[in-house]
């Protein structure tokens, strides 16, 4: 049963990645502007309805697995793991205040009635963003990988890592697409995923960059 259960489990994340992908994909959005214009201005809001609806399916799988653990952490090293995982959770809850969350949940182009395919949120840098170009997916990555692991978690924890990485290249893609050249400069100057101390956007590169924006 434990294996079956890892083998649904990588499937149903697959499925997962494979349609979450799709329907955030410039193609798919195009196709139903095209086909049915009316409904774009509730597309992201019902992506985003079934993004967390969807994700129960995945969770629950890895979440009842009733196999034994890989590791735990403890002493020392569980007090680190709290540290850090709280610290992400903290730096995401602080980060919300630099997103129009309006906009990213859907709401504002339901309210405008939006039926532009592009995100309408405009080129701007937080003080995350100066270290690094995926503040989200990066705590994600910390709370994911802090955790206890039997198979199920390291599965997922996985197989999540890799769609950060693939699904912030598709995602860097769209933005190179919405903000062109400043970002191609922006993402030259800053990491991906993890932050590194000698990389990061300094003051002139920034005036650099918001100047080029005036």
């Amino acid at each position: 049963m434990p294996d079956s259960q890892i083998l649904l489990l990588i499937l149903s994340w697959l499925a997962y990645f494979s349609l979450h992908s799709l329907l955030a994909s410039i193609g798919v959005k195009q196709y139903v502007a095209l086909r049915w214009p009316r409904a774009m201005p509730a597309y992201r809001l019902v992506f985003n309805i079934l993004a967390v609806v969807l994700l129960a399916v995945p969770l629950h799988l890895t979440l009842t697995y009733p196999g034994p653990w890989l590791w735990r952490w403890s002493g020392f090293a569980s007090g680190v793991a709290f540290v850090l995982s709280a610290a992400a959770v903290v730096g995401f809850l602080w980060s919300l205040k630099y997103y129009d969350g309006s906009e990213f949940l859907g709401l504002r182009q339901f309210r405008e009635r939006n039926t532009s395919v592009d995100d309408q949120e405009q080129f701007q840098l937080s003080p995350l963003h100066r270290w690094v170009c995926h503040p989200w997916y990066f705590f994600a990555l910390v709370i994911i990988w802090t955790r206890d692991m039997n198979a199920a978690m390291l599965t997922t924890a996985i197989l999540m890592t890799l769609y950060f990485v693939i699904g912030s290249r598709l995602e860097e893609r769209k933005l190179l697409r919405y903000h062109g050249e400043i970002y191609r400069r922006y993402r030259q100057r800053v990491p991906g995923l993890v932050p590194l101390p000698w990389k990061y956007l300094r003051d002139a590169d920034l005036q650099a960059l918001t100047g080029d924006r005036e």
